[in-house]
């Protein structure tokens, strides 16, 4: 609505309504798809959450004697997960600015915490006293793990796909930031189901 206007004879205007244009006001189809997809896979690691606490409260010595479960290294790979968070999002915030190679090096150094916590998972793996088929607590114990890896593995996949993408690109900016943008809220969101899943299983015992 436009504010009461004035004529030359110094009569007053009625204000005047526009309509609003719904098309302006419309999220971009690549923030719904990410976010119904995001809502998708929150509702996965939900039911596996839920499989999980379901046989905790139904498995009795809760973790079986002989399962040992070592929480330092653990807590390390964590550490490196959630800083790789933080330099994700410089990352981001380099690319709004339009500086590619500053994107890029916080991208490299996020690619790289990533890949040191899924070494840190892999090695933590074959110490572990337990297989998958041992008894209820292992497979609850790497169905969790064991699929969160996979999206770890899939966020790293992607960063070299738009590290890949950028480099090519002559006007990096506009067009590459709905990707990027994607690439943060996943890497955001595997962050946090790590940390829900470091203290569902390390932390409550």
């Amino acid at each position: 609505m436009s504010a009461i206007t004035t004529t030359s004879a110094g009569l007053r205007r009625p204000p005047t309504f526009r309509p609003v244009d719904p098309a302006s006001y419309r999220p971009a189809p690549i923030q719904v798809g990410v976010m119904v997809w995001l809502a998708s896979e929150l509702m996965f690691f939900s039911g596996l959450f839920a499989a999980f606490f379901s046989l905790r409260s139904t498995t009795h010595p809760w973790p079986p004697k002989g399962d040992i479960l070592d929480v330092p290294p653990v807590l390390v790979a964590t550490i490196l997960l959630v800083l790789s968070s933080f330099t994700m999002q410089y990352g981001v915030h380099r690319a709004i600015r339009g500086s590619k190679w500053g994107f890029l090096g916080w991208l490299a150094m996020t690619f790289v915490l990533g890949s040191l916590f899924e070494g840190l998972q892999i090695s933590d793996y074959l110490g572990r006293p337990f297989a998958i088929s041992s008894n209820a607590y292992g497979s609850a114990f790497y169905t969790l793990t064991g699929f969160h890896f996979l999206h770890v593995a899939g966020g790293l996949v992607g960063m070299v796909l738009i590290a890949a993408r950028a480099i090519k690109t002559r006007k990096f900016g506009h067009r590459t930031m709905p990707a990027i943008e994607f690439l943060s809220y996943y890497w955001h969101f595997v962050d946090v189901v790590w940390i829900a899943l470091f203290l569902a299983i390390f932390v409550l015992k």
